[in-house]
């Protein structure tokens, strides 16, 4: 049966942006159903066919990726917003993931024990985690040896130009939802452990899907 869990609610509830995306999260899909529809369910697609055995999605939010996920699958999903999860469990119980488990948690202090998944999904949440290096090493943690982690993330561009249009950018989305366009995300990928087994450039080299692996 699938479950929503709650194991640190209280500190969730304490994090400005936590906070932030509760109150978005009724308009979250809304507001980017446009890139989803022309380029982005293609992507998420792409990222769960990648996945197998034990699942753990990271920052899963309103649950963007679950229709693609398969119906039987063994699948955990965690985010720091209550509002999110709420959605995401309309979702769940929609598309039928029978062993889905949805469980409060902040990515930067998981509760989970070491070497526990093979897979780790995490699309657009390094953008937002507030300190990304922490967040990065719980996944490595948490990840068997052998395992993989597949990031579909926006980052900073190898384009000073692109990145002059992203500082602009960053002006609004930090203050807003806490969300930074100017993260290298790959390279602290890289320093918490992983190997880079593939990145795959979108959207110039901003949009990156990245496959890594705990060797």
């Amino acid at each position: 049966m699938a479950v929503l869990s709650n194991l640190n609610g209280e500190r969730s509830m304490q994090n400005p942006t936590a906070q932030r995306y509760n109150r978005i999260a009724k308009l979250y899909d809304l507001l980017q159903w446009p890139m989803e529809v022309l380029s982005l369910n293609r992507l998420r697609k792409e990222v769960i066919s990648h996945a197998q055995g034990k699942m753990l999605e990271v920052g899963i939010g309103t649950g963007k990726n679950l229709p693609f996920y398969p119906p039987n699958c063994d699948l955990t999903g965690i985010d720091f917003s209550t509002g999110m999860l709420d959605i995401a469990r309309e979702k769940m119980v929609k598309i039928g993931l029978v062993q889905c488990e949805l469980i409060e948690m902040d990515i930067e202090e998981m509760s989970f024990s070491n070497d526990c998944f093979d897979t780790i999904v995490s699309s657009f949440v390094f953008c937002t985690v507030p300190h990304p290096d922490k967040g990065l090493n719980e996944l490595y943690r948490v990840l068997k040896p052998g395992g993989k982690a597949i990031f579909l993330e926006h980052m900073k561009s190898s384009s000073k130009w692109l990145n002059a249009f992203l500082w602009m950018m960053d002006k609004i989305t930090t203050p807003l939802l806490g969300t930074s366009m100017l993260r290298e995300t790959q390279k602290e990928i890289e320093k918490a452990g992983f190997t880079i087994l593939s990145s795959e450039n979108n959207v110039f080299d901003i949009l990156r899907l990245i496959v890594a692996a705990k060797l």
